[in-house]
């Protein structure tokens, strides 16, 4: 059999049969699935959400726990810890920070916080930087570019 429009249908299991209540004795029983009396078995008694349109949006997005930034986080290196690694005037950059072992991988974001003491004369760049580490670096002569 050729595959045309006429002959293309949904495969098996994916299509629910929609359930016709209150059509006859052959439907779902005398009450068509609403229950005894009561407001939800009348006619317009259904309750729901009552912020129309919303609820697609609300079923539809997913739950998780707690909060996921879309945003990569930036690693944390303190200014003690490039004393130990680096030499005199020597570039800080996040690929050099990779080849001492300060960072992890290769594409994140890094940061120099202030904690420690620095002597050396270091030339960083492409890594956000503290206050407290800017003023301890430029005050060992150091630059930030």
């Amino acid at each position: 059999m050729s595959l045309t429009l006429h002959t293309i249908k949904p495969s098996s299991g994916s299509r629910k049969k929609v359930k016709r209540v209150g059509r006859g004795l052959g439907s779902t029983g005398t009450y068509s699935g609403r229950g005894q009396k009561g407001q939800r078995a009348r006619s317009g008694g259904k309750g729901g959400l009552k912020l129309l349109g919303m609820k697609r949006i609300i079923m539809s997005t997913p739950k998780l726990r707690g909060f996921k930034s879309p945003y990569p986080k930036m690693v944390a290196v303190n200014v003690g810890d490039l004393e130990k690694k680096f030499n005199d005037n020597e570039r800080v950059t996040p690929k050099t920070l990779l080849e001492k072992g300060l960072v992890g991988k290769m594409k994140v974001l890094v940061k120099i916080l202030g904690s420690g003491e620095i002597k050396k004369k270091l030339i960083i760049e492409n890594c956000a930087v503290s206050v407290s580490a800017k003023e301890k670096i430029e005050h060992a002569g150091g630059k930030i570019i």
